[in-house]
């Protein structure tokens, strides 16, 4: 049994609708530990996960039941809550929505073209019966009825709609068009737009009316539609082609969504800082700073932009990381932060438990 109930849901919904409205005087922590014995029997049913997704002879009765049996291993410390991670759809689930392949033979979900055409034959357009649309759907529709809204049912990775394009143009197809195909390029991204929206609702729409909000990959909870917008394409782009291809996009979809965050991800992005933090409907900033190089605690400047510009924002990777943060703007408000713990002793448990407190949070 999941080890979670009614008044932490109210609990919880309290707490991030203050974070969100900045009434919070508080980081947000949401840690995860687990090690609590979930009760029953370890079901027959795989885990759900990237390198096992393409097997849809598994029932999603028996995929939620595994889940259900997993999530049932974790304590719920802080300001954490159980969830569905739809992650093992991967990066840009729309991708195969619209017409491209799940080619996950490495263990890893990527998404391939089934040809690649002239960027002026391309058009996409909505398909009830895509499978993997009907796969999520189908999950969706046995969570709802397994769990009440004891657990949230996140949205799966939609992608940028910049990176979804990509799909279709790969290799520097898509670079090369933002010089020969501006036009095509515009058309094509307003039409991902329009069917990135068209999914996000019909997906939220699936859980209702049990669910108990909106989250995604990032794990952060809102009680209106929320999402994590991105586009890791932005890494290979001037500033001025950041304002003229994606950043329209961005603002339209931030209009649109109650709460949305920016997944910054990388050294390449941070040109565009300044321009993103002009979006006045944009919550958030998620900076991740990417392999080998410093955590995310050692961006202090960043950090002080974000924060400046009234931003939130959402970091890991342990307490003084941050401290880090809290020290370079000179306040928790605003901030998120979380953490999974796998195997803790005792008096490891204590420590978390004493740091939670630390930052006024009973445990």
């Amino acid at each position: 049994m999941i080890d979670f109930t009614p008044k932490r849901w109210e609990d919880t919904k309290r707490n991030y609708a203050a974070w969100w409205d900045g009434t919070l005087d508080r980081p947000l922590i949401s840690l995860t530990l687990e090690g609590r014995d979930p009760g029953r029997p370890e079901p027959k049913a795989p885990v759900l996960t990237q390198a096992m997704v393409h097997d849809l002879s598994i029932p999603a009765e028996a995929v939620i039941d595994r889940i259900d049996y997993e999530l049932s291993k974790y304590y719920y410390l802080g300001d954490a809550f159980p969830l569905l991670d739809m992650d093992a759809f991967g990066p840009g689930i729309t991708a195969a929505f619209i017409g491209a392949e799940i080619d996950n033979h490495t263990g890893l979900v990527w998404f391939r073209p089934k040809q690649i055409k002239p960027i002026q034959d391309l058009h996409f357009e909505y398909d009830p019966d895509n499978i993997w649309l009907m796969r999520i759907l189908d999950i969706n529709r046995a969570g709802t009825e397994r769990w009440q809204g004891q657990v949230l049912i996140c949205m799966p990775d939609l992608g940028g709609v910049l990176d979804i394009l990509s799909t279709f143009r790969p290799d520097e197809n898509l670079l090369l068009d933002l010089y020969d195909h501006p036009d095509e390029v515009k058309r094509l991204t307003w039409e991902i737009y329009e069917l990135w929206h068209r999914f996000y609702t019909e997906l939220a729409v699936s859980v209702k009316p049990s669910n108990p909000g909106y989250s995604d990959w990032s794990h952060i909870y809102s009680v209106v539609p929320f999402y994590t917008l991105q586009s890791d394409f932005a890494y290979m782009i001037s500033p001025d082609m950041f304002d003229e291809f994606i950043k329209p996009e961005l603002e339209a979809s931030c209009r649109r969504l109650p709460h949305s965050m920016y997944h910054l991800d990388g050294i390449g992005q941070l040109p565009h800082l300044d321009s993103l933090l002009t979006i006045k409907e944009l919550d958030a900033v998620q900076w991740v700073p990417g392999d080998g190089k410093p955590k995310q605690g050692e961006w202090p400047h960043v950090y002080q932009k974000i924060y400046k510009a009234g931003k939130k924002m959402q970091i890991w990777e342990g307490f003084e990381n941050l401290d880090s943060v809290i020290n370079a703007i000179g306040s928790g408000k605003g901030i998120w932060h979380g953490n999974t713990y796998t195997s803790m002793s005792a008096a490891e448990i204590g420590k978390v438990k004493e740091s939670l407190s630390k930052y006024g949070i009973e445990s």
